[in-house]
């Protein structure tokens, strides 16, 4: 029975309001998609001179030509430089407790730097996306292969939470000589899922779409995750190792949420990093890349 001429006319403009509150969320949302995803601070409230260790303080160009900082902390007699990428909140004043673990216990050399707009990077948080950490990323590599000293070890990428993502991206297209991911997500849209359950991601333009990247990745990967992390599930790890080839290896760090698995895993979380760094260097025909 077809409705009455009064009822369909008065479907139409409900309809077009719903329509329209629907565009206008939807712009309002991809135009706030960058704050609610990166959480830059300015301040550096740490140096890695807080933790005894000799440092330098480097600038160099993203691909796209942004200035960016970050840290070069030297080890005598390296095998390895790590190259760090951050997490998408603080800057890397807030890692140096932990680089000073890596540095002393592992006896790597560790580079780390900072995105564009965040700490002394140039740069505000509106500028940044998704391309614009891999452009970053690309130019930390570029900065890294043209100096002597670090040109003389072998790179191993370390992605921590978002900066795990973009690990994924740089291994797929400049492939290193190992890659640690840390508290890393399959896609921005299934970490998403787990803390805004009942909002529509279809619009969602930022991606970092690791699992649909990483069976690209064909260098040794090593996996490191809390069982209690509270941000990304222990189960979106567990993907992301069964997409990967091997070599691979899952670690599981008991007790360890987000934030503290180098504190939670203790004396046998950096036991998992040194034999990893040990087998880069006893892979048959030598380290793969540098």
């Amino acid at each position: 029975m077809t409705p009455p001429l009064r009822t369909m006319l008065w479907r139409v403009p409900l309809l077009l309001a719903v329509c329209l509150a629907g565009i206008l969320g939807a712009v309002m949302i991809l135009g706030l998609e960058k704050y609610a995803l990166y959480f830059p601070d300015r301040p550096l409230g740490a140096t890695p001179r807080s933790e005894g260790l000799a440092y330098e303080d480097v600038w160099f160009p993203a691909s796209d030509g942004m200035t960016l900082h970050g840290w070069l902390v030297p080890a005598p007699g390296a095998r390895f430089t790590l190259v760090w990428f951050h997490g998408n909140a603080g800057n890397i004043g807030d890692r140096v407790h932990n680089i000073g673990f890596l540095h002393r216990l592992l006896g790597a050399s560790v580079f780390i730097f900072d995105y564009r707009g965040y700490g002394q990077s140039q740069g505000t948080r509106s500028d940044l996306s998704e391309d614009a950490t891999y452009r970053d990323g690309r130019g930390a590599l570029a900065y890294l292969r043209a100096r002597p000293d670090a040109s003389r070890t072998h790179l191993v990428y370390f992605g921590r939470s978002l900066g795990a993502a973009v690990a994924v991206e740089l291994a797929r297209t400049h492939p290193p000589a190992g890659l640690i991911l840390e508290t890393a997500f399959t896609t921005l849209k299934d970490v998403a899922r787990v803390h805004y359950p009942f909002v529509p991601l279809w619009f969602l333009r930022t991606k970092y779409e690791s699992l649909h990247k990483i069976p690209e990745i064909r260098v040794p990967l090593l996996i490191l995750h809390g069982d209690r992390d509270e941000v990304v599930p222990l189960e979106q790890a567990a993907r992301l190792y069964a997409a990967a080839n091997e070599p691979k290896q899952l670690y599981v760090v008991r007790g360890a949420h987000h934030n503290d698995t180098y504190v939670a895993g203790g004396a046998a979380y950096f036991d998992v990093w040194s034999r990893f760094l040990q087998s880069l260097a006893e892979r048959p025909g030598g380290l793969i890349a540098r």
